[in-house]
């Protein structure tokens, strides 16, 4: 029996939302690292369409970390705010 490799995997270009996201979220301590892959999703979802509140989309992301969800904002807040994206 033969497999097939896996598929290649694309990086996303470095200026795109999705990447910006991901690196913003890169550093926020949690349980696991999918629950900071969630938490990047989440937010690559709420830059694209400015749905709901930053906060909203921090708590539906679920993520568990050693930080509040109000901690977190705060720390997405700063990261976006120095990367020019204005969080209101």
């Amino acid at each position: 029996m033969s497999t097939k490799s896996p598929a290649s995997i694309v990086e996303s270009p470095a200026e795109s939302l999705e990447k910006l996201a991901y690196n913003v979220v890169a550093e926020i301590p949690t349980q696991e690292p999918n629950d900071r892959n969630r938490l990047g999703y989440c937010l690559w979802g709420w830059l694209s369409e400015r749905r709901g509140t930053l906060l909203q989309t921090i708590s539906a992301a679920g993520t568990r970390s050693s930080l509040t969800s109000e901690e977190i904002l705060d720390v997405i807040q700063k990261r976006l705010e120095e990367k020019g994206i204005k969080v209101s």
